[in-house]
């Protein structure tokens, strides 16, 4: 009995040697261990890692919207030059070419532009123009092949208040093409079968000057007096622009 009163004497005073006055023991904690708690903020070594991705995605974003941007601009200057080229194409189709009567095969005429490749040439620069005009005879015009372009006719003189001067025929014009009639053999299918020998059928066509003699010039606009219906003539000429 003496053993366990003096066992719970020692017992008692060392639970009061670490007991403090206020009659609580205290919390020791490890310090190698780590205690967390939750938070609604990250350690800063993930929060400035998260924040680095956010702005490499936003810079993302810029570069591929600037990418985009660069690809239309692209886009619309080839389309404009594309556009500018096509624009350029028919106005110089439009100003070396004609809409004149072509004569088809099956004997019918239909309006159809031709292209005529230029020929003269302004030292100041200036371009030349196809200019498709109907007169009808005489034209009272003074033709001559141009010495310094051979196989190419010219208009040399217009005698004033004629047609062609009406029509809007300029001295210097070279002439292209004109109207010709030439007279045909039309053999119907049942003079085929009794051998006959048909009848003459006068028909009108455009016939191109470049390359031509001069007298075979003149012959074509001459025979435009053939036409059985007395249309005008029709003279497709190339002019140099005034301004």
């Amino acid at each position: 009995m003496k053993c366990l009163a003096v066992t719970s004497s020692i017992a008692l005073f060392a639970l009061r040697a670490f007991v403090p006055s206020h009659g609580f023991a205290p919390v020791r904690v490890n310090p190698s261990r780590s205690i967390y708690r939750r938070s609604s903020r990250l350690p800063n070594s993930v929060e400035d890692e998260a924040q680095t991705l956010r702005e490499k995605a936003e810079q993302l974003r810029r570069e591929v919207a600037s990418f985009e941007d660069s690809k239309r601009e692209v886009k619309q200057k080839m389309e404009d030059e594309q556009q500018a080229d096509l624009r350029g194409k028919e106005e110089l189709r439009m100003r070396y070419s004609a809409e004149v009567p072509i004569l088809k095969g099956d004997g019918s005429v239909e309006m159809e532009r031709c292209d005529f490749a230029p020929r003269l040439k302004s030292e100041d620069g200036r371009l030349s123009r196809i200019v498709a005009v109907q007169a009808n005879l005489p034209l009272g015009l003074i033709l001559d092949q141009s010495k310094e372009m051979p196989g190419l006719t010219t208009v040399d003189d217009i005698a004033e208040g004629s047609n062609g001067e009406l029509m809007g025929i300029k001295v210097g014009d070279l002439l292209r093409a004109c109207t010709a009639c030439q007279m045909t053999m039309e053999m119907p299918t049942w003079q085929l079968i009794g051998g006959g020998i048909g009848r003459p059928k006068t028909t009108r066509m455009m016939f191109s000057t470049d390359g031509k003699e001069f007298e075979e010039v003149m012959g074509a606009l001459i025979t435009n007096s053939m036409d059985p219906q007395g249309r005008p003539a029709w003279l497709v000429v190339e002019r140099i622009d005034d301004e």
